[in-house]
């Protein structure tokens, strides 16, 4: 997307009403540091939303550049706590070391909200290492959880990986999902917690319903226009892939109204010690 169309979502976001956007891509270092931080400042200059960047593993020089510009939160899943497992599935690049739970702290230093969270059901995930998140959870300061369930997409190598499963591997289905989410609300009563996407690919006629019911508060309609929504897909038979903005829009507060839930206004920060 060209910075004109991300600065025309974002307008859009604040006629809907919204209170934050999401500027989210993968682990692509072709978006540098001053392009990304001049599109924020555009952000922050048309609107008073709040401006949250979901760019992966970055330098601290980016990170402290995009917050001088205007960005607000960022949010970075370590996805799992377990250091021997994500190393298998997320090998660090050449010459490059990767610590997220230390990207996560310098975060908190520079003044950004935070978000972090893992995912439900990865190859070899065990009870206890899922158990051992949680407590991060508690322990750690996050403004948003997110937790989701992993799907697999058949042209990665994790998703054609045949390897053997511990006895203990947790499962990645929707109720496993929903579990987590039930605990990161006892955990952390004060968090943000989306109902997300992968949980409405799962079950599209109410997974996002059932995940508010659970303990989520948060949903994220998405903006992207849909010729672009297509080259993101991230994985098989994604939920809302060919919907407009408009009509993501009508459709999710269709759905919160339904099961009698108000939707909120403002940036939705959380009040710290809630």
């Amino acid at each position: 997307m060209k910075a004109e169309e991300i600065v025309e979502c974002a307008l859009q976001a604040r006629d809907f009403g919204y209170g934050t956007v999401v500027l989210q891509a993968g682990e692509d270092y072709g978006l540098a540091r001053e392009w990304v931080a001049d599109v924020v400042r555009r952000i922050r200059g048309a609107t008073n939303l709040a401006v949250t960047l979901s760019l992966g593993e970055r330098p601290l020089e980016d990170l402290r550049t995009w917050k001088k510009a205007g960005a607000d939160r960022y949010l970075l899943r370590f996805e799992t706590s377990d250091r021997e497992l994500y190393g298998k599935i997320h090998p660090s690049l050449p010459n490059r070391k990767q610590d997220r739970m230390e990207i996560l702290k310098e975060l908190f230093q520079l003044g950004y909200e935070v978000g972090s969270g893992v995912m439900i059901g990865i190859p070899g995930q065990t009870y206890a290492s899922l158990a051992a998140d949680i407590d991060i959870f508690h322990t750690m300061d996050l403004d948003m959880i997110g937790v989701g369930p992993y799907i697999p997409h058949p042209h990665t190598s994790l998703g054609r990986s045949k390897g053997g499963r511990p006895f203990d591997q947790v499962p990645n289905t929707e109720q496993m999902t929903y579990k987590v989410v039930a605990l990161c609300r006892l955990v952390r009563p004060d968090a943000n917690i989306p109902s997300t996407t992968a949980l409405a690919t799962l079950n599209k006629t109410e997974g996002r319903e059932l995940g508010l019911r659970r303990g989520a508060n948060v949903v994220m309609p998405n903006l992207t226009p849909p010729q672009y929504r297509v080259c993101y897909e991230i994985y098989p038979d994604k939920a809302c892939l060919n919907e407009t903005a408009d009509s993501c829009n009508e459709c999710l507060a269709s759905r919160i109204l339904a099961i009698g839930r108000t939707i909120g206004k403002g940036p939705g920060s959380r009040t710290k010690g809630a």
